[in-house]
């Protein structure tokens, strides 16, 4: 297995320590569910330009190759092959959250109303 998923716990700790958690739900299922503070949004089709270090549309925080970023859906799927096509840009550091938002919010991790 290429990526090293996180559990919920371990992606709270690296966001704490400069982790960027990015969530890549659409605005319809983070309305529904619920989001993480400090997250990031940048959803699904947007993704790769947004952090490709070499895209003139990339985020400002996108600038390095060892970013450590961790990609948020919502059960944990989709977003373990968008952390693998992160990587296939170079984003050695890419990952994504095993479970998605619903092991976060099941292990009691803090969450916040998506308006």
């Amino acid at each position: 297995m290429r990526l090293h998923r996180l559990s919920p716990r371990d992606a709270f700790a690296l966001q704490g320590n400069g982790g960027v958690l990015v969530d890549i739900r659409p605005q319809w299922q983070r309305q529904a569910e619920g989001g993480i503070p400090g997250t990031l949004v940048v959803e699904r089709n947007h993704l790769e330009w947004r952090f490709d270090p070499r895209s003139d549309a990339r985020l400002a925080i996108a600038d390095r190759y060892d970013l450590p970023v961790v990609v948020v859906c919502s059960e944990g799927y989709t977003s373990s092959l968008a952390a693998a096509a992160l990587q296939d840009l170079g984003l050695w550091r890419a990952t994504d959250l095993a479970g998605g938002f619903h092991a976060w919010k099941a292990e009691g991790l803090p969450v916040e109303s998506v308006t």
